[in-house]
C-alpha cells in the first residue's frame, strides 16, 4: 500500500510561510523506490524537451562541477547498495544505469541531475540579490524555468501571495540566504493539489492565466476530488564551499489524495488538509489555481476525517 513519505498538511508546515529549519547533512538525498521511474522519467524530458528543463549561465560551469563533485563523493558513501563508481561513471541501481562523469563536462549540473530524483538549481549573490543562475528543473510545480532564469529572488517570488518585491517576506528570504552558513543546510516543505499524476507539471503565467480563464479559475473542474493529487516538495538549502552560490534541491512526493482514505493516520491528515485548505485567503486560493474546488476537495477531507480507516496492510 501507498503511503505518503511526507505530510507536511498535517500542521507541521503552513502554506506561504518559509519554515526552513536545519537538518542532519547525512539526509541531503532522499531516495525511494521511485528512484528508477524518476531518472527514467528526467532522461525522457533532456531528449524531448532539453531547453525546457536545463539552463545555465556560462559562467557557472565551475560552479555546477562542484556540485556533482560533492554528489559523486556524497551518494556511494550514504548509498553503497545504490551507487558505485566504475572508472569514470556512476553505476546506479540493479539496473546499473551508468552515468558518465566526464571532467569536461559542459553542463555537470544537468550530470548530476541525472543520479538523483531531486531537482537541482544554482543561486547566486550578484549586484541586485540572489539570481537562479543554473538550474536541471525536470519537475517543476506549475512553473516555468524559462521564467525564472537569471532572475532575482524578489522577481521570480513576485507571483507568490506576500512574497514578491518589497515584501516583508522577500526581506527575510533575502537576509537567510546571505546568511547560510556552509555546513549548515535547512530545509523546509511544502504542498500543493494538481489534476494528475504528471511529475513534469510546467506552466508559464501566460498558461496558468489561460487554464484559469477557460475554467473558472479552477483546474480541478469537473473532477472528482478523490481523483485529485497532493503534490508535496521537500526543498533543501545548501551553502558551497567553494563557490559560494547556493544549492537549492527540490524533491518532489506525488500520492492520489485517495491514499488518506487507507492511511492509518488518514482522519487526522484528512482534518488537517481540509482546514489549511480552508484557511486559505482568495489571493492564495487563485495562486493555487483551486478555485471552486477548495470547497469540493476541502467537504471531500472533512468526510475522510470522520471515517474510522479500512483494514490496512502491514
Amino acid at each position: 500500500m501507498t503511503r505518503p513519505a511526507h505530510t507536511p498538511y498535517d500542521g507541521s508546515a503552513t502554506p506561504f510561510t518559509i519554515g526552513l529549519k536545519p537538518f542532519d547533512p547525512g539526509n541531503w538525498i532522499e531516495l525511494d523506490s521511485d528512484l528508477e521511474p524518476y531518472l527514467a522519467e528526467k532522461n525522457r524530458l533532456f531528449q524531448s524537451v532539453p531547453e525546457r528543463v536545463f539552463m545555465a549561465r556560462p559562467d557557472t560551469v565551475e560552479a555546477q562541477r562542484e556540485v556533482l563533485d560533492a554528489l559523486a563523493d556524497y551518494l556511494p558513501k550514504h548509498f553503497p547498495g545504490i551507487y558505485k563508481l566504475d572508472e569514470n561513471a556512476m553505476v546506479i541501481g540493479e539496473a546499473g544505469r551508468r552515468v558518465v562523469l566526464d571532467p569536461d563536462d559542459p553542463a555537470p549540473l544537468r550530470t548530476a541531475s541525472l543520479m538523483v530524483p531531486e531537482d537541482l538549481v544554482l543561486m547566486r549573490k550578484c549586484d541586485d540579490g540572489w539570481r537562479l543562475v543554473a538550474a536541471s528543473l525536470c519537475f517543476p510545480s506549475s512553473w516555468s524555468l524559462a521564467e525564472k532564469f537569471d532572475r532575482p529572488l524578489q522577481a521570480i517570488h513576485e507571483p507568490v501571495p506576500a512574497f514578491g518585491p518589497g515584501t516583508r517576506m522577500a526581506g527575510m528570504i533575502a537576509r537567510i540566504f546571505d546568511n547560510l552558513k556552509i555546513g549548515v543546510p535547512v530545509e523546509r516543505m511544502n504542498w500543493s493539489v494538481q489534476e494528475n499524476a504528471d511529475l513534469h507539471h510546467p506552466r508559464t503565467k501566460t498558461e496558468r492565466d489561460g487554464r484559469a480563464a477557460a475554467s473558472g479559475g479552477d483546474f480541478l473542474a469537473g473532477q472528482d476530488a478523490r481523483d485529485a493529487f497532493l503534490r508535496v516538495e521537500r526543498q533543501t538549502l545548501s551553502k558551497m564551499p567553494v563557490s559560494g552560490d547556493i544549492l537549492f534541491t527540490i524533491r518532489i512526493h506525488l500520492d492520489p489524495a485517495s491514499v488518506l482514505e487507507t492511511h492509518p493516520d488518514g482522519p487526522a491528515l484528512a482534518r488537517s488538509l481540509s482546514a489549511q485548505l480552508a484557511a486559505l485567503d482568495p489571493t492564495q486560493v487563485d495562486y493555487k489555481g483551486l478555485g471552486t474546488s477548495r470547497d469540493r476537495l476541502a467537504a471531500y477531507l472533512r468526510q475522510l476525517a470522520e471515517r474510522v480507516p479500512e483494514a490496512l496492510d502491514g
